[in-house]
């Protein structure tokens, strides 16, 4: 049975780009356009990952994280933020919502799936 990963970012390129690497590694990818998007995907279906854009129009990747880490279903999935930040102060902001890891675009895809390889069980 192979694991399903929701890609959640406002840049169709950058979801085109995860989904690909994603989807190469075996995984079944979901894409949403925004946190808001992201929210009603995940209550559709179970997630294995769920890798998010921090900046976002509608929902930032922050408040997606609160909203899936309050949800029993996704209490525990993995979530990973891939955004153009990288300030200390967003990357505590991230942790203390839930986020399991970060990664700076632009990104190698084969660093994406060690990132990913570490944090799935």
């Amino acid at each position: 049975m192979s694991r399903t990963a929701l890609v959640v970012d406002d840049s169709a390129t950058i979801r085109q780009v995860v989904s690909f690497t994603l989807k190469d590694a075996g995984f079944a990818v979901v894409e949403a356009v925004d946190g808001q998007d992201g929210l009603e995907r995940a209550d559709r279906q179970r997630l294995d990952l769920v890798i998010t854009d921090l900046n976002m129009p509608r929902m930032d990747g922050i408040a997606l994280i609160r909203g899936l880490r309050a949800r029993p279903a996704s209490k525990h999935v993995p979530i990973l933020m891939l955004t153009t930040e990288s300030q200390d102060s967003k990357k505590q902001a991230a942790r203390a919502a839930g986020a399991t890891a970060w990664i700076v675009k632009p990104f190698l895809p084969d660093k994406l799936l060690q990132v990913v390889a570490r944090v799935l069980p």
